[in-house]
């Protein structure tokens, strides 16, 4: 009886909280002459602050159009922003900036949806050993990582020199499927230096580029490094997750003027793998055994961090300039 009264207390205060939300919308309405799309366009900066306003506003909307505008094609925007200002009476002569600030809005929105896609795509196609253009980015992997040690032959035990678990590397993508191989070959190639020297520390963790002090001071002296490649696909699941989840939209909508892309998800997987291997070493394991509470720890520093609007996880490769008076 008492949990189902707390129930019904629940519900008739979401109910109360919704009504007395409209009312408030409607009163904000007549005393500015504005509607909540351009209270929040003009008053909040362009970015994630903006743009999840706005997406919240759509989407908690009792207008259909309103509604279903988080999810047309791309291609429907411009036509969708002229309804939406059709709808709401606006004239977009007097308010130009606001069409333009609700394309850029929207093209984040729906590019973010079409991204869970692509990766989501990816991660259920199951690595296959017959097909020639999988086969190729496996082994461009190998050159990638260890461009002046030739690979003996397909099926070797060399695989574990880069961390994966035995002689033939498509058992280990099962987790993650082509999504994993991917990321890695993506770390592998657009920033070889710094994954061939993330693979070098995660063998030898005491040949980092730690001076001795730092290593004494950090009583690194048990430092134990961990299976790159394995470590890849599971970082893999964590920004996996953290897309689906839709945590990544405050650094997506930060970075990304327009609609992120599956090159935007794979930068960011680069600087979970930094971050990662940093965070490693200065929690010093005192073996692999702590690799799940290691990794927990990261994820929700990480979860943390997205919490700031303002945040950008790795604004290095960010386009943060072209987010400026949209």
């Amino acid at each position: 009886m008492k949990h189902f009264l707390r129930m019904l207390i629940q519900v008739c205060l979401y109910f109360y909280c919704k009504f007395l939300w409209r009312c408030l919308k409607f009163v904000m309405r007549k005393l500015t002459g504005r509607c909540e799309l351009q209270r929040i366009c003009y008053n909040t900066k362009p970015g994630a602050s903006r743009t999840m306003k706005i997406e919240t506003s759509l989407r908690d909307s009792k207008s259909k159009l309103l509604q279903t505008s988080v999810s047309v094609h791309p291609d429907a925007i411009e036509k969708t922003i002229d309804d939406i200002m059709e709808l709401k009476k606006i004239n977009p002569d007097i308010n130009p900036q606001l069409g333009i600030s609700l394309q850029a809005c929207l093209l984040q929105i729906v590019g973010y949806r079409n991204l869970i896609a692509d990766v989501e795509k990816l991660r259920r196609e199951p690595y296959d050993s017959e097909n020639p253009q999988h086969e190729e980015m496996l082994l461009k992997l190998w050159k990638f990582l260890k461009p002046n040690t030739p690979l003996e032959s397909r099926i070797s035990k060399q695989w574990c020199e880069i961390g994966f678990q035995g002689d033939d590397p498509k058992t280990d993508f099962r987790g993650m499927g082509l999504l994993g191989l991917y990321n890695l070959q993506y770390f592998a190639e657009r920033d070889a230096s710094a994954a061939q020297q993330v693979l070098s520390d995660s063998l030898h963790p005491k040949c980092s580029k730690f001076s001795k002090t730092e290593w004494e001071k950090k009583r690194m002296d048990k430092a134990i490094g961990y299976s790159f490649a394995i470590v890849g696909i599971n970082i893999t699941d964590l920004a996996y997750n953290l897309l689906v989840s839709g945590a990544l939209k405050t650094h997506f909508y930060n970075i990304a003027p327009e609609a992120p892309t599956l090159s935007h998800f794979q930068q960011t997987f680069c600087y979970l793998m930094h971050e990662f291997h940093k965070f490693w070493i200065e929690e010093d394991p005192m073996d692999i055994m702590e690799f799940n509470r290691v990794r927990e720890k990261f994820r929700k520093r990480i979860i943390k961090q997205l919490q700031n609007p303002d945040m950008a996880l790795c604004p290095h490769f960010a386009a943060s300039e072209g987010l400026i008076n949209m």
